[in-house]
């Protein structure tokens, strides 16, 4: 693991890839995380970021 100034530093810029499986939708990231396809996160602590979804009622049309 990589070492940062502080720890699950919040900008993914101090944060890289270091195993990718896109096929399976997630990558590991240098600090341990886990970031998974749908944009939620799971950190080596335990805690989760939710995935942001978008209500279906505001999704455009496909064309």
């Amino acid at each position: 693991m990589c070492s940062h100034p502080t720890p699950l530093s919040p900008s993914p810029a101090h944060r890289h890839p270091v195993a990718a499986h896109p096929e399976q939708g997630w990558t590991l990231l240098c600090d341990g995380s886990i970031v998974f396809d749908d944009s939620g996160e799971l950190h080596p602590d335990g805690s989760v970021v939710p995935p942001c979804r978008v209500p279906a009622q505001r999704l455009a049309p496909a064309a």
